[in-house]
């Protein structure tokens, strides 16, 4: 039975997907504080009074959170760019063979 479960977790590539889940979680802390730590703060010099995050557009008794939403789009577009930029370094695409 242990040998079935062994063949089991190296056929279906459960323990590189379990690495990767890993290694992923790391990265993902290294990312958000790249983000939160080093660039937004910059971001956030740059702009007027520096709390843009916090910024809300009221429209009658509605309420809506303009700074957070932008905020998330940047958060977003900073670690997609982080992370192709290092999927591009690791993983080197095999030229096309003609």
């Amino acid at each position: 039975m242990l040998k079935e479960f062994k063949a089991f977790l190296m056929k279906h590539g459960v323990v590189g997907l379990a690495v990767a889940v890993v290694i992923g979680g790391a990265v993902s802390k290294v990312v958000a504080a790249l983000v939160s730590e080093i660039i937004m703060p910059v971001i956030g010099a740059m702009t007027p009074g520096g709390n843009w995050r916090e910024a809300t557009l009221s429209v009658g008794s509605v309420k809506f959170g303009t700074g957070p939403f932008a905020g998330s789009l940047i958060d977003f577009f900073i670690i997609a760019v982080v992370v192709f930029i290092i999927v591009k370094i690791f993983i080197k695409e095999e030229p096309a063979k003609s």
